[in-house]
Formats: C-alpha cells, sequence, structure tokens
C-alpha cells in the first residue's frame, strides 16, 4: 500500500533528514521513546491503512450515505475503520501517559494520519475531527466536562463535530446567529441551524459531540460576542451511558436534529450535514471556558484543521502521482520524434519529454507540499515541547504567520498535481476504473474546507504579517535568508540560492510596498491579498525545496557508499528542487509587479458590468 499511496523512503527522509525528528528524543517528554518506537507507530498506521482504509476508498465513494428520515446509514467498513484507528490508540495518541495517551509528538501523529488519508480521506474525516475536537475539550473545557466526555472521546465510543458554518454565514463568523440562553442548572439551551457540517450525524458511534459556536443572549456585537459550546447528540447517564433512551435510562437524546445530508462532489463517505438545535425547546449546550471567547479557543482547532487539510491535500496529490508514475513506467505507447521507424517497438510513455515534465512537476508539488505541512507540524510540536519559552514563543508565531500558506498552497498546488496525473493517464484518467478522477474530486473540496484562499490571504495580509512590526515574518525572512547563505559556498545549488535570494528580496520590498498601501486605503491594499499568498508561498515551497536539495547534495558528496537506489533518491531531489526554482518560481516576477504598482483592475471592477 505505502510504495503505491506514499513513498516510505520519502517520509523517512522528511522525519529524519529533514526535519531531524530523532531530536525531539532529548526532550524530556519523550525520553522514554526511540526512533524504532516512532517506526512502529508509522508501521502500524500503514498497516491499518491498508487494511481497514483502502479497502473501500471507491465503495465509500459510490455508496454514499443515506438518511431516512431517522437514521443515516453507512457503509459497514466505515465503522470497522473507525475501531481499529481507536483501538490502536489514535485518538488519544498525543496525550500524556498519565491521561491513557502514547505521548507521541505530532509530526510522528499527523504522518501516521498522512498514510490514513491517502489510502482513504472520506473515512479518515471523522477520526481527524474527533482529534480536533478533543483537544479543545481537553484545552478550554471544565474538569467536570473532561471527565464526562474526553475519555469516551479517547477510546473511540464518542466522535467530535467542529459546528461553525450557518445556512447564511460561511466565513463571516461575526454574523453568526445561533443563539445560547442560560439555564438554572447552569448549562445553556441552544437554538439555531448549522450548515456543511462534516461528521454532524453517523452511525459509527455511541454519540458525538458538537463543539458549537453560538452569541449568549446579550452578548456583544461581532466576533467578541461569540462563545463556545460542547452540545452532545446523547446527553448521557451518569454513569456515562448513551444507550436505552427509550427503554427508561437516564440518558436522554438532545434536541439536535438532522435536517438533512448534502450530497458533495467528493468526500462523499463523510457525511456533510445541516444540523437544527432547539426545535424542541432548546438543545442543552455546556459553556467551554470563559463567555465570549469562543473564536479564540475555535481557532486552535481551525489550525489544527487546516494544517490537516493541507496534509489531506498533499497526500491526495501524492497518490496520485504515485499512480500516474507507476501508469508511466509501465504504459507503451508511441517512439521518439528522432525515431521514424514504424515497426520499432513503442516505449514506455515516462521516456517521453513531456510526460516526464508533467511528473516532475507533480513530483515538485507533492513532496514540496507534504515537506511543507511536516514542517508545520514540527513547528506546532515545538510550541509544547521546545526546551524554552522563548524557542516555544518564537515556533508559536512563525506558525501563525505561516498556517495560511501551509493550508492553502497544498490545497492549491497539490490539486493541481491530481490534474496533471489525469493528464498522464489520458483517457484511463478520466474513468472509474482508475482512483485519479475520484482523488480529483476528493481533493477539490480542500482549497475550500477550513478558509478559501481569499480568506486565507486576507489574514495573511491583513494580520498574520504586519503582526508585531512584523516579527513573524522578520523572523521567516531570516530562516530564508540563513539557508540561501548555507546553499551559496555548494557549487552544485549556487544558482539555485541565488534565485531564492533574490526573489526573497523582492518579496520583502513587496512587503512592505503593500502595507504602505495598506494604510493608505485598507480595502485596496488587501484587494490583492490572494496574489500576495499564491507569492509568498511560492517563496516559501522554494525555501523548503533549497533546504531539501541542501541536504541531499551533501549526502551525495559525503558518502561514497550510497546504493543506487539511495543516489537515485537524492539525484531525484536535486532535481525536482531545480525545477521547482528554476521553473515555477519565476513566475512570481509578474505577480509581483502587479502588486508593487496596486494594480486596480479587479478592485474597479463594477457589478453591473459582469
Amino acid at each position: 500500500m505505502s510504495a503505491q499511496y506514499l513513498n516510505d523512503r520519502d517520509i523517512e527522509f522528511l522525519l529524519y533528514e529533514f526535519l531531524d525528528t530523532e531530536a525531539l528524543l532529548q526532550r524530556p517528554r519523550y525520553r522514554e521513546h526511540s526512533r524504532e518506537v516512532f517506526s512502529a507507530t508509522l508501521d502500524t498506521a500503514k498497516a491499518i491503512a491498508e487494511k481497514y482504509f483502502a479497502n473501500h476508498y471507491s465503495k465509500g465513494d459510490a455508496q454514499e450515505p443515506t438518511f431516512d428520515g431517522e437514521k443515516v446509514t453507512l457503509i459497514p467498513e466505515t465503522a470497522e475503520a473507525w475501531k481499529a484507528f481507536a483501538d490502536a490508540g489514535f485518538l488519544a495518541a498525543h496525550y500524556d501517559f498519565e491521561e491513557g495517551g502514547m505521548q507521541l509528538p505530532e509530526v510522528v501523529l499527523r504522518t501516521a494520519m498522512a498514510y490514513i488519508n491517502a489510502a482513504n480521506v472520506g473515512t479518515a474525516a471523522y477520526p481527524f475531527l474527533t482529534l480536533g475536537a478533543a483537544n479543545l475539550v481537553r484545552s478550554f473545557a471544565s474538569d467536570e466536562l473532561k471527565s464526562r466526555y474526553l475519555p469516551p472521546m479517547m477510546d473511540g465510543r464518542y466522535a467530535g463535530t467542529m459546528a461553525l458554518t450557518e445556512p447564511d454565514q460561511g466565513s463571516a463568523l461575526a454574523d453568526i446567529r445561533t443563539t445560547a440562553t442560560p439555564a438554572e442548572d447552569g448549562s445553556y439551551r441552544i437554538h439555531g441551524q448549522k450548515m456543511f457540517i462534516s461528521g454532524g450525524d453517523q452511525s459509527i458511534t455511541e454519540n458525538i459531540v458538537h463543539m458549537v459556536l453560538a452569541r449568549i443572549k446579550g452578548a456583544p456585537a461581532g466576533v467578541k460576542g461569540i462563545s463556545l459550546f460542547l452540545v452532545p447528540k446523547v446527553i448521557p447517564a451518569e454513569d456515562g451511558a448513551v444507550d436505552g433512551i427509550e427503554n427508561g435510562a437516564e440518558a436522554v437524546r438532545n434536541d439536535v436534529q438532522l435536517a438533512g445530508l448534502l450530497h458533495k462532489m467528493g468526500y462523499r463517505n463523510t457525511t456533510s450535514t445541516v444540523l437544527s438545535f432547539g426545535e424542541e425547546g432548546g438543545a442543552v449546550g455546556y459553556l467551554v471556558g470563559e463567555p465570549h471567547k469562543g473564536l479564540s479557543y475555535m481557532f486552535q482547532l481551525m489550525n489544527e484543521a487546516r494544517i490537516g487539510v493541507a496534509t489531506g491535500a498533499a497526500v491526495l496529490g501524492y497518490r496520485g502521482y504515485q499512480h500516474a508514475l507507476q501508469y508511466a513506467k509501465e504504459r507503451p505507447q508511441g517512439r521518439l520524434p528522432s525515431n521514424r521507424d514504424p515497426q520499432s517497438k513503442q516505449l514506455p510513455i515516462i521516456q517521453h519529454a513531456d510526460v516526464r515534465r508533467l511528473l516532475l512537476t507533480q513530483k515538485s508539488y507533492v513532496e514540496g507540499g507534504l515537506a511543507l505541512c511536516l514542517y508545520a507540524s514540527s513547528l506546532f510540536e515545538d510550541t509544547h515541547s521546545a526546551e524554552t519559552e522563548g524557542e516555544r514563543q518564537q515556533a508559536a508565531e512563525l506558525l501563525d504567520l505561516l498556517t495560511p500558506i501551509v493550508k492553502s498552497w497544498p490545497s492549491k498546488y497539490c490539486l493541481k498535481a491530481n490534474d496533471l496525473a489525469i493528464q498522464v493517464l489520458g483517457g484511463s484518467g478520466y474513468i472509474r476504473e482508475y482512483p485519479l478522477e475520484q482523488l480529483y474530486r476528493d481533493n477539490r473540496l480542500n482549497p475550500i474546507h477550513e478558509g478559501t484562499e481569499g480568506i486565507q490571504a486576507l489574514d495573511l495580509l491583513g494580520r498574520k504579517v504586519p503582526a508585531k512590526g512584523l516579527a513573524a515574518y522578520k523572523h521567516l525572512a531570516t530562516e530564508i535568508a540563513k539557508t540561501v547563505t548555507d546553499c551559496g559556498s555548494d557549487s552544485e545549488l549556487q544558482v539555485l540560492a541565488k534565485c531564492v535570494g533574490d526573489s526573497l528580496n523582492h518579496i520583502n520590498s513587496t512587503t512592505e510596498n503593500l502595507l504602505g498601501q495598506m494604510a493608505a486605503d485598507a480595502d485596496l491594499g488587501l484587494a490583492n491579498a490572494t496574489l500576495y499568498l499564491d507569492t509568498l508561498g511560492r517563496v516559501v515551497v522554494s525555501w523548503i525545496w533549497l533546504r531539501q536539495a541542501h541536504i541531499a547534495s551533501q549526502k551525495l558528496k559525503s558518502d561514497s557508499a550510497l546504493s543506487d537506489e539511495e543516489v537515485n533518491f537524492y539525484r531525484g531531489k536535486l532535481q525536482a528542487a531545480r525545477f521547482y526554482i528554476e521553473w515555477e518560481l519565476p513566475e512570481i516576477e509578474p505577480q509581483l509587479a502587479l502588486l508593487d504598482t496596486g494594480n486596480r483592475v479587479p478592485f474597479e471592477m463594477q457589478r453591473d458590468w459582469f
């Protein structure tokens, strides 16, 4: 399974050469672990992915969940996959030993999830959402709520969701209408409707814990009046039981109703729901944390989810690339232009230059995208376990800046990789006998999941870049410049390093220019923010590739005993870095020119002119 969907050697490279994950074993939290433990964890994830997730990837797409007015039905393999994931301990893998967890580093858990997502992203969404919701409960809920809801979320009896979007409000959370009214027992009664709630109802767990944003009556307007509530599908009995609802047990069905299922082009085995809260008097909800701070709490889940969505996008693109590569090596078609002999043997299509270009483009996108996502996960790890408070704070600032790029770049370009994979297969690429058309449909959702590119762009340029006097941006620029300097003495990388360095200097200048434009006119200054997001993303990914190329170059020069397979691996890294930096990075120049001049063409377009 792994050779077909992800490249194990690349995963090893990213974890132990690009990120030096083994160094985490020196931190107090991980001293009881070893590299062998990390490897065993990933082997378990791969085995579960192959046996329980990959076996129904197409079936879950063809036989999507149904709702008969009372119950949601999914194919039985979904529950089996959920159970296997939970039984392996992955729902609590990053929790401390004392909490019943495996105390694994974030980057190891996210790599394990990469294998699961590559096998079946539609089914993987259920544990993915539950991990995030449980983290919210663990971080911000009262001890009483933790003791009641966290253990069953950790062992797989309960699943979790995030309920933000409403029928009339998508990304504009300041205008949500769901309300929360205090009750005499200290709980709240929730009234409102939420839409596009992934995993909002299903039949694979005993209960579902909805993390709901709502506005307490009398709360301030805007985002400062939003609170976070835990709203269970079933209110469990004192002993935690949720069964026996209809035979007199204390557990009661909460006033949360499934209004209907939405039918998506991808992720079809993940239910997408419209949920109604409080149609029969009010859904019981429990305040998480302090009133009016719900959005700041939810952003923890949203930022985790954004990195998770990006990783899912990267591995969907990666899986498509692996299929296209295998097909290109095996499919005979045509002859080289220099061969005029119609009787000669046809060549595998990988020997055609344009097919290699298509494959190399995919390689640069998916390997670059996965490296970016795992780097972000390593920063997330550093925010919790780095040795000093200064290191933890610096990692947090850098991660905060990079999150919009991490979310948007793989979602955009690894989707393009899926498009190119289809092109490699030709007609076979768009028929259901091959998985590429489903991979494309699944991945097409990711540029929208957890905030569109436009939303990420406004967040990046409007908030993250100028924050604290550009502190995080300057830190990023320093890191990139350091890599450029390190590579400048390597004769094989000097040209690439100069390209990245020149691009960094240009985008530094453009950034200062844009901040000035924003100061003069915020609306106009942010009008081209999406273009800025794309250019900075290209520079960041070029840096990621330059780092990989530096490692590969040093390895090739220092180890003469490398096997042919290892030499080919590192040569492939160097060639992909060259391709991205020489072919993709230069595209920022006309983009930066538009940004530098404050081009107003889209901004000045009038509604009535369309």
